[in-house]
C-alpha cells in the first residue's frame, strides 16, 4: 500500500506524519513550532523529509495560503508566517514527488473521502478557528477556481467598515465567524477589550445570560454566512470543523438555514476526519485517492 509523508504547515505549528491510501495515520504525529524565518522553515522541511522520505512514495504538504492549480507553490502572502514563505520551492525539497495543497481544501477532501461528507457529491467545509478556512466540493471535485485560490471566506457581512479583517479588507465573514470574531463581538457587547473567547464559552456553559447573548450573536453571524453559501452552491452538506466548531449548535444552524434558503434543504454537521484532517486530505490527494473519476476543478 502506498504512503505519503504528510506535513501540515500553519502560522504557529508544523505537524508531520505518514498516511496510507486508506487515510490511516501509520506513524507518530510530530509537532514543532513554526520558525519565524524562511530559512528556518525550509530547514525544518528538509529535516523532516530527510528522516522519512525513504519510507514513502510522495511528500504531501497541507499549508496555510492559497495554492496554485498545479499544486506546486503558494500564490501569495499568508500574513501569519514568514513573509517570503510563499517563495518556497517545494519540488526541490525531495527527489520524491512533492504535492502541495491549501490546508482547508485538504481537510475538505479528507471529509469527502473518509469523513462527514463521504458519499455526498456536493459539500462545503468551514474550519472555524482563529480565522475561517473553506473548502468546496462540487460534483465530487475539489473546486479550486481559475487560479487555485477559490474557497477563501472573505465575502462581505456588512458595508459600513465596522470591523477590519486579517486580509486587509473590512467586514469579511472571517472577521465575524472566527474565534477572533467571537472575541471582537464580546468586546463590543461588553465594552471590555480584555474579554476572551474562553470567557464567553465558560460563561455560556455556566448559563450566564450575557455570555449566552454574545455567543448567540456570533452563531447567527455564522448562520448568515451559511445561508449565502447554501444559496450559491446548493450543497448536500456543510461540514463544520476547527477548534470553535464543537461549540456550535449544528441542529439549530441546520434548521435555521433550511428555513431561509431558496434552494433545497441541506445538512449541517460536525467534521469526523479528526484533528489531522489536513494532513490526511493532502496525503489522499497526493496519492490520487478519489481522483480516478473526479478531480480538481
Amino acid at each position: 500500500m502506498k504512503k505519503a509523508l504528510a506535513i501540515d504547515v500553519g502560522g504557529t505549528k508544523i505537524y508531520n506524519t505518514i498516511v496510507n491510501e486508506k487515510g490511516e495515520i501509520v506513524a507518530d504525529v510530530e509537532k514543532r513550532s513554526t520558525p519565524k524565518t524562511f530559512a528556518e522553515i525550509k530547514e525544518v522541511f528538509e529535516e523532516i523529509i530527510a528522516k522519512y522520505e525513504q519510507d514513502v512514495d510522495v511528500i504531501a504538504f497541507a499549508t496555510c495560503g492559497a495554492v496554485n492549480n498545479e499544486n506546486t507553490r503558494i500564490l501569495g502572502s499568508t500574513g501569519n508566517i514568514a513573509k517570503d514563505y510563499p517563495s518556497m520551492d517545494f519540488k526541490s525539497l525531495s527527489h520524491k514527488p512533492v504535492f502541495v495543497e491549501n490546508d482547508a481544501n485538504a481537510a475538505a477532501w479528507a471529509e469527502h473521502i473518509i469523513g462527514a461528507s463521504k458519499g455526498m457529491p456536493y459539500s462545503i467545509m468551514l474550519t472555524l478557528g482563529t480565522g475561517v478556512g473553506g473548502g468546496i466540493i462540487l460534483d465530487n471535485r475539489l473546486y479550486k477556481g481559475k487560479s487555485g485560490a477559490a474557497g477563501e471566506m472573505h465575502f462581505k457581512m456588512r458595508t459600513d467598515k465596522h470591523r477590519k479583517c486579517t486580509c486587509g479588507s473590512w467586514d469579511c465573514f472571517e472577521a465575524y465567524a472566527s474565534g477572533t470574531g467571537l472575541k471582537h463581538t464580546a468586546e463590543e457587547m461588553l465594552g471590555n477589550p480584555d474579554v476572551t473567547t474562553y470567557d464567553v464559552i465558560e460563561g455560556l456553559q455556566k448559563g450566564d445570560s450575557k455570555m449566552t447573548e454574545i455567543f448567540n450573536k456570533w452563531q447567527d453571524d455564522i448562520l448568515n454566512g451559511l445561508i449565502g453559501l447554501v444559496n450559491i452552491f446548493d450543497p448536500d452538506v456543510i461540514v463544520l470543523s476547527g477548534s470553535m466548531a464543537k461549540f456550535a449548535d449544528v441542529k439549530y444552524l441546520e434548521n435555521a438555514v433550511n428555513s431561509e434558503i431558496v434552494t433545497t434543504p441541506t445538512k449541517v454537521v460536525l467534521a469526523e476526519a479528526g484533528n489531522y484532517s489536513g494532513m490526511i486530505g493532502a496525503a489522499l490527494l497526493a496519492l490520487g485517492v478519489g481522483l480516478n473519476n473526479c478531480g480538481r476543478v
